[in-house]
């Protein structure tokens, strides 16, 4: 059976709320509500790869990357850009 695009995204949005450690649920959660949906095919196929590696290995990778630092899978980097990105934002003080 072939997935359609909205069944994919609400997949994906229940995986990225439901990670296992509240600090990625944060992070991975809101992201899926906003951005995510305006991935390409490509992006979204990396954000689902993503969605495979451990929390205790993203939450470096992508707070390392809000810091300005390169962290993680070079295969993975567009998208932990993205995510770091929208996560520097949501998560800032005072938002």
């Amino acid at each position: 059976m072939i997935e359609d695009h909205d069944t994919r995204l609400r997949r994906l949005r229940m995986r990225s709320w439901r990670r296992g450690t509240k600090e990625m649920d944060l992070i991975l959660g809101p992201f899926s509500d906003g951005p995510m949906a305006g991935l390409d095919a490509g992006m979204l196929d990396l954000y689902e790869e993503l969605l495979t590696e451990n929390d205790q290995d993203l939450y470096p990778w992508i707070t390392a990357r809000i810091a300005g630092r390169s962290a993680g899978p070079d295969r993975l980097a567009p998208v932990l850009d993205v995510v770091a990105t929208h996560a520097a934002r949501h998560l800032s003080p005072g938002r």
